[in-house]
């Protein structure tokens, strides 16, 4: 049975908008649970967040039992992003164990069975593909955007991350998004360095209207591009400042004309500032989520 609405938000006297905000994973936000150092739970998320963005499936695709207990510590309305398995966004192409094509279809198949509890209750936001550097424009991977879009069937909601820029040039910008739109997939608009090799720009680009959403990595060029033994846990160390925001706050304000539902996760955490970030945006943005978990009380 599908559930009804899936996010209250309040609306401005010109405008209604309809946006949603969340971070990457649920655990690691110590400003959620006034500081404390431990993991967050992931009912306690969920009394400030609607939605929040699960990376465990790119490194192993949970089994269903694991997607219910997740459901069952949050409200009906809350909603979860997907990364695809690894598998399935050609990661493992430049080891020496890559996979062949009955393993990656065998990932997709069990990936689609994976989702199903949650598409039966409307809790997928989407599936997100976040594809490799080296995953760059040319007729195979133009082709494999296809055989995901066939693997993955017509009612699975799905977004793509470029990080080649051979995907945003502008002579290709219009070509590009005509494609997604066909196939039904959603751009993924990411904030993060780069440079002419690696990274793309920030490009507000829609292309379905049901959604439009962007990822904030941050700008620590440094820490990004640096593939030291510290790579992972700098990777995402910066703190957007109030300017910045504000610029995502009018891109935000704008893609809402073309799409249903703007959502902005953030993943600049390596300092831990992906939620102080996310709640400013929404003070920003004067959103409000009704349907949240209840907060937890410490009353010790």
């Amino acid at each position: 049975m599908q559930r009804n609405s899936l996010v209250n938000w309040n609306k401005k006297e010109d405008d209604g908008l309809m946006i949603t905000l969340g971070v990457t994973t649920w655990s690691e936000h110590p400003a959620l649970i006034n500081g404390e150092e431990r993991p967050v739970k992931l009912n306690e998320y969920a009394a400030h967040f609607p939605v929040v963005e699960v990376d465990n499936p790119f490194y192993g695709i949970p089994q269903e039992k694991t997607v219910r207990q997740w459901m069952r510590q949050v409200p009906e309305s809350f909603q979860f992003i997907l990364k695809a398995n690894q598998l399935m966004t050609k990661h493992d192409m430049r080891s020496q164990m890559a996979a062949d094509d009955d393993q990656r279809r065998q990932a997709f198949n069990d990936y689609v069975k994976m989702l199903q509890p949650l598409m039966e209750t409307n809790q997928l936001k989407t599936v997100l593909f976040q594809f490799p550097p080296y995953f760059q424009r040319n007729n195979d991977n133009i082709r494999y955007l296809m055989t995901i879009r066939e693997l993955m069937g017509r009612k699975v909601p799905i977004a793509v991350e470029f990080r080649n820029p051979t995907w945003t040039e502008k002579s290709m910008q219009n070509s590009i998004k005509n494609y997604l739109k066909r196939l039904g997939m959603t751009f993924v608009i990411a904030d993060e360095p780069h440079n002419l090799n690696d990274g793309i720009e920030l490009l507000p680009m829609v292309t379905t209207s049901k959604m439009a959403m962007l990822r904030l990595h941050g700008r620590n060029a440094q820490g990004w591009f640096n593939q030291d033994k510290n790579w992972r846990s700098q990777r995402t160390l910066y703190k957007y400042s109030e300017d910045e925001l504000k610029q995502f706050a009018d891109i935000v304000t704008k893609l809402n004309k073309e799409v249903d539902e703007v959502c902005v996760i953030f993943n600049n955490n390596s300092g831990r500032d992906a939620a102080p970030n996310a709640l400013q945006l929404k003070e920003m943005l004067h959103v409000s989520f009704n349907d949240l978990a209840p907060m937890q009380l410490d009353l010790f």
